[in-house]
């Protein structure tokens, strides 16, 4: 083959980024060469990133610095605000290139089961990190009229959730949020935020540092009770093996010894409660009803006959990420991800001639961004492998003009990677108005029309 080898990158987050990166360092880079085309939904890149990651955590941002540096590379080219597969699918990708690798990511909320659920106030968190992150496809508003909120869940997003409903508008004025964003907070009446979890402090999923950061708002008391700090042999082996979990264990043991002091929102932070329902009157949360559980020995835990209501007037349901399935690629409905083997999608048993995918679509919505670098560096290997045996069918109309020819004759507004830079400096330029490192634009026509200005 004279000619590059031709990949699409359907989602252009931090995945497709790493995938893109794994492909440009390969030595199919070399020779024959590698073009990549970055399709991303959005009119912007990198995903989570953009729109999963709370607005007051500027070092975990800060890898927009790495992904930059890759989609600056002149073998890739980005083509936003397009969709799969409403304005192109598989069969289309197909023709124009040798391998598709999907990195959609996981951007709903896996279903918590249980009576209540879909209460009026009774929300999922990733919807409700969509608006704070300025999503363009979410409502401009949320409903913030409780005083009492209940947030389910022990990982990173369940903290996120509960920070940026305990912290004051003023304290995030700082951040890239959008007016609608601060004008919503500002308006926010919760003074008391209760964080749920079923087992106790040794299996939390919380990374210590965002634990701690918990602790740094001067609006905020975190309140752990001193009955929930307890192990067994299995909670201490973890503690022992894991040095995450002794950190966040040994936080969490720091705070439930210290006198509660007078901060005016409180964080309460209760383990060995399991929800069992959400509780409401003419069709509105009115509390939550939890079972206490115990240690088994294990560190799992059962259940002990005995309830408790709290009286909180909306419930936040953290309890993972799930992602969307992808039309003409099989599904795992149990695990929310494509079937594969090793980034290569199998379905009946089979490997599917070109397609591959990386990151939570492929392995679930579990550890943290760094992660799925791995992920990216074995899909790639494997596509690469695939490549060298002629295993990849070559595709109808290979030329780099092609795709853009189909999507023009389709009439796709797409955005491209001059046009991402244009929309950045006018986020910046929005911001440096009111002294702020970026004012996020929220409206999708707002971000086209940024994209496409000139002068």
């Amino acid at each position: 083959m004279t000619r590059p080898v031709r990949v699409a990158i359907v989602g252009a987050g931090p995945a497709g980024i790493y995938a893109a990166d794994a492909l440009l360092k390969s030595d199919a880079a070399a020779d024959p060469g590698v073009s990549i085309d970055l399709f991303e939904r959005m009119p912007a890149p990198f995903g989570l990133i953009r729109y999963g990651v709370a607005p007051d955590h500027p070092r975990i941002k800060g890898i927009v610095q790495a992904l930059h540096q890759v989609l600056d590379k002149p073998q890739l080219r980005l083509f936003g605000n397009v969709d799969y597969p409403n304005d192109l699918g598989l069969d289309e990708l197909r023709s124009f290139y040798d391998a598709v690798i999907f990195s959609t990511g996981a951007a709903a909320d896996r279903a918590l089961d249980i009576p209540g659920h879909d209460l009026d106030g009774s929300y999922g968190a990733a919807d409700f990190v969509s608006w704070y992150d300025g999503h363009p496809d979410v409502p401009r508003t949320w409903p913030l009229e409780a005083e009492k909120v209940a947030v389910l869940g022990v990982g990173n997003v369940a903290l996120d959730v509960a920070r940026i409903l305990a912290k004051t508008a003023d304290e995030l004025l700082p951040t890239e949020i959008p007016a609608n964003v601060y004008d919503g907070l500002k308006a926010n009446k919760a003074l008391e935020v209760h964080v749920f979890g079923r087992r106790g402090p040794a299996q939390a999923k919380f990374s210590p540092m965002e634990l701690r950061e918990l602790d740094h708002s001067p609006n905020i008391e975190v309140i752990v009770n001193p009955e929930d700090i307890d192990y067994d042999e299995g909670s201490i082996e973890t503690r022992r093996g894991n040095k995450q979990a002794n950190m966040v264990a040994s936080t969490l043991e720091n705070w439930a010894i210290r006198d509660v002091g007078d901060r005016p929102h409180k964080l309460f932070l209760h383990f060995f409660e399991s929800p069992v329902e959400i509780l409401g009157e003419d069709g509105r949360v009115t509390g939550l009803r939890t079972e206490r559980t115990e240690l088994d020995g294990t560190g799992n835990v059962r259940g002990t006959g005995t309830f408790h209501d709290w009286d909180v007037q909306s419930v936040y349901r953290a309890v993972g990420y799930y992602s969307s399935e992808l039309p003409k690629l099989p599904f795992d409905v149990a695990s929310g991800t494509v079937p594969h083997e090793a980034g290569r999608v199998i379905e009946g048993g089979e490997p599917m001639a070109s397609v591959y995918v990386t990151g939570w679509i492929k392995r679930g919505p579990v550890g943290l961004i760094g992660h799925t670098k791995g992920d990216a560096n074995e899909t790639v290997a494997c596509l690469l492998e695939d490549h060298a045996a002629g295993r990849l069918p070559a595709p109808e109309h290979p030329a780099p003009e092609a795709v853009e020819a189909f999507l023009a004759e389709r009439g796709i507004r797409y955005t491209t990677r001059e046009g991402w830079y244009r929309l950045d400096a006018h986020e910046r330029a929005l911001g440096a108005e009111q002294e702020r490192e970026r004012v996020k634009v929220v409206e999708r026509e707002a971000m086209l029309d940024a994209s496409e200005a000139t002068g």
